[in-house]
């Protein structure tokens, strides 16, 4: 029986390098080391995520990080047991450059590796500082998914529904560049909507009257651009700075509290189909944990408003909700028997796009 393992941890999926180790011994989680890289200020020109660049910064920042991560945890690359690295879904090119980075390490070392399903290790970070038991429906918001989960058990993620169209964090992405707040936007329209009245303005919720859990956000992107359009001088009341409050930004505020109310509204409406669909159709228990993981469950609204709606709610720790090393390990921890050993992970491909599939790596 093993009393301790190392794990370590690539995430490359999008436009964040992060590494991380993690030591399990004796059901105790400790991380080791956990860096990252991100490139948020290299990608603000393009007004987002340009693949070919972000693959070429993480092929530059990948090294230098796995040696850091090394030499902060003490460890060596041969004292790893396992090498976990996200394989789906995300950009091809980014991805490619994790996995054979994954690779090369299991090549020098002799290790197995883990191909991980970044949107499971979302929701399963949860598990680095909450103990949440299975079965629980989980809502993972990101910028590129939104979806709700039905997750039975560590290897049993059903879909419950999902976005049609733009995610939750693309339309606050897209929201923010309307109003002329730059990329990424989330966390500034987060920050502006706290002096905002969120019921001055309204806006609208996609698929409202569908008695379903399928989101969409489009609808809402385009109501704001027409609402700016009639409202010439609105995005000239845009405040100078972010972090104080400006009188006479006050009609801009209530412009982005409104628009962060209707994301908010939309999930918070869509949850309650999910849970009908997941005690119809998967039986669920009468009380279950509600799990919530991915960048946009940073959101302060999001966070406040489902606690009060749903008190059995568990939230991933705002540093685990972005793309991160650390969830990618833990999922290697939890999933270690599903690992593909040397050499046969040597032949372990990326997928672009997501798979609800139990397990990818056979």
């Amino acid at each position: 029986m093993i009393k301790s393992k190392l794990v370590l941890g690539i995430e490359t999926s999008c436009d964040d390098t992060s590494i991380a180790i993690l030591e399990e011994s004796q059901g105790e989680i400790k991380l080791l080391s956990h860096l990252k890289f991100g490139q948020e200020d290299l990608l603000k020109h393009w007004g987002g995520v340009v693949p070919e660049i972000a693959a070429r910064n993480h092929l530059a920042k990948i090294t230098p990080l796995l040696k850091d991560c090394f030499e902060i945890a003490k460890v060596s690359p041969g004292q790893v047991d396992l090498i976990a690295v996200t394989g789906l879904p995300g950009l091809l090119g980014p991805l490619l450059t994790g996995l054979n980075a994954a690779k090369s390490l299991a090549l020098l070392y002799k290790k197995p590796v883990i191909g991980v399903n970044h949107l499971y290790a979302h929701l399963e970070a949860i598990h680095l500082t909450e103990t949440v038991s299975y079965p629980y429906l989980g809502m993972l918001i990101s910028g590129g998914h939104s979806i709700y989960f039905w997750v039975q058990d560590k290897n049993n993620f059903s879909v419950l529904g999902s976005t049609i169209d733009d995610a939750s964090g693309e339309a606050f992405d897209k929201g923010g560049k309307i109003l002329g707040l730059g990329y990424p936007a989330g966390h500034i329209v987060d920050a502006l909507s706290q002096w905002g009245d969120a019921k001055k303005f309204k806006f609208p919720i996609g698929l409202q009257s569908s008695a379903d859990a399928r989101l969409s956000f489009s609808g809402l992107k385009t109501s704001l651009r027409v609402f700016c359009e009639k409202n010439e001088g609105i995005l000239e009341k845009k405040p100078k700075q972010y972090e104080s409050f400006e009188k006479e930004s006050q009609e801009f505020y209530d412009v982005c509290a409104s628009y962060q109310q209707a994301i908010c509204s939309a999930l918070l409406l869509k949850m309650k189909y999910a849970i009908k669909k997941a005690q119809s159709e998967y039986k669920a228990p009468r009380r279950f944990p509600i799990v919530i993981g991915g960048g946009v469950a940073c959101n302060s609204l999001i966070r406040q408003a489902f606690k009060e709606k749903y008190p059995e709610t568990k939230i991933v720790a705002a540093k685990y909700c972005t793309d991160n090393g650390a969830m990618i390990a833990n999922y290697g921890r939890i999933h270690l028997e599903q690992a593909t050993p040397f050499p046969e992970c040597l032949k372990l491909d990326a997928k672009g796009r997501f798979i609800n599939k139990k397990d990818f790596n056979k």
